[in-house]
């Protein structure tokens, strides 16, 4: 393990820096400890982050001075975020150095589970924990499940925010093929940010918070700023995962997760509408207790937007639920010491 000297979000924001499943690259961790005594009952929170942003731009960003994290941390949770690899602090890829059309995707569902597995490993060992609860959003949820359905044993409950569901495939319609990497600017995140609000509705995000939160989205890449327009450089594995849940490949299985699943969405969200997450519900069919979640006024951005408070309540009204998580007789046991 390293750690090093890096903007904190936080003054009692502490950073980590584990190797990752590939070789000489690492990945980044932050962790902001609960703001009560920690009990040994409550088990750590990990965020994973979806396709375009890592996890200083989403749990761990303030709006008006209060963050997810925040909440969370003042409901009893030391709460963990972590950067795939190409994202936010981790390392970046070397492909990511080369034409985007001379590599395949990179960060596709599969090697995303590896990450989490070391990043959850690491975080079990350092807070002497046997379990862990996850959070994700949209993509996060497909190496979360996959993990889960892989490590029974570890997770304790699941936070599903808008996520990516199967989509019944078209007949001889296949997914199309993706570059290694792409291209983000703050129009295109703009673009997305107000896309699925109705028509003649109010804006659920502040002209102010985008015009901060987008300063930040470039300082996550360093390059950003010496291209015109500024941008970001992401990998598309997340994206080439999602055209394959919706061509009927969905990147993991629901019916083996054995955790307490929430799926927490908005009503405006067209890539989690009403079919997509009913779908989704029924298929996590060993989980012991699940939810379906709808909030107003939100899309699948909710974090970002103005109903994000009633997303951090209902996040943590389903964590601190007295019930727990199935756990298999023969499953996987965390080293819980350094």
């Amino acid at each position: 393990m390293l750690q090093a000297s890096f903007q904190k979000l936080d003054p009692r924001e502490q950073h980590y820096w584990i190797a990752s499943p590939r070789a000489g690259m690492q990945l980044f961790l932050r962790h902001l400890p609960s703001r009560q005594q920690r009990s040994a009952d409550v088990p750590p929170v990990l965020y994973v982050h979806g396709a375009t942003f890592p996890s200083g731009l989403s749990i761990a960003h303030r709006f008006d001075g209060h963050s997810w994290r925040d909440a969370l941390c003042n409901a009893g949770f030391d709460v963990w975020g972590f950067d795939f690899l190409g994202y936010g602090y981790s390392d970046r890829y070397p492909e990511m150095n080369e034409p985007a059309e001379a590599n395949p995707p990179l960060c596709r569902v599969q090697d995303g589970t590896g990450q989490l597995t070391d990043v959850a490993r690491f975080i079990l060992r350092h807070q002497g924990a046997r379990r862990l609860s996850i959070i994700s959003h949209s993509w996060g949820a497909m190496p979360t499940c996959r993990f889960a359905g892989e490590h029974p044993a570890l997770v304790d409950r699941i936070v599903l925010f808008a996520p990516i569901a199967r989509r019944v495939p078209r007949r001889y319609d296949k997914p199309p093929s993706a570059p290694a990497w792409r291209i983000v600017t703050l129009a295109d995140q703009l673009a997305r940010f107000v896309e699925d609000v109705p028509a003649r509705e109010p804006p659920v995000l502040a002209q102010e918070h985008f015009a901060q939160w987008g300063e930040r989205y470039l300082d996550s890449d360093p390059d950003s700023r010496t291209r015109n327009p500024a941008a970001v450089k992401i990998p598309t594995g997340p994206f080439n995962d999602i055209l394959h849940a919706w061509h009927g490949q969905l990147g993991y299985d629901p019916a083996v997760v054995q955790a307490p699943v929430a799926i927490i969405r908005g009503e405006s969200d067209s890539l989690l509408p009403d079919q997509d997450a009913r779908w989704l519900f029924d298929a996590f069919i060993a989980s012991p207790d699940k939810r379906d979640i709808k909030i107003n006024r939100a899309t699948h951005l909710m974090h970002l937007e103005a109903m994000r408070h009633a997303l951090y309540r209902e996040s943590i009204a389903f964590l601190t639920a007295n019930d727990h998580a199935l756990v298999s007789p023969i499953g996987d046991t965390a080293i819980c010491r350094e």
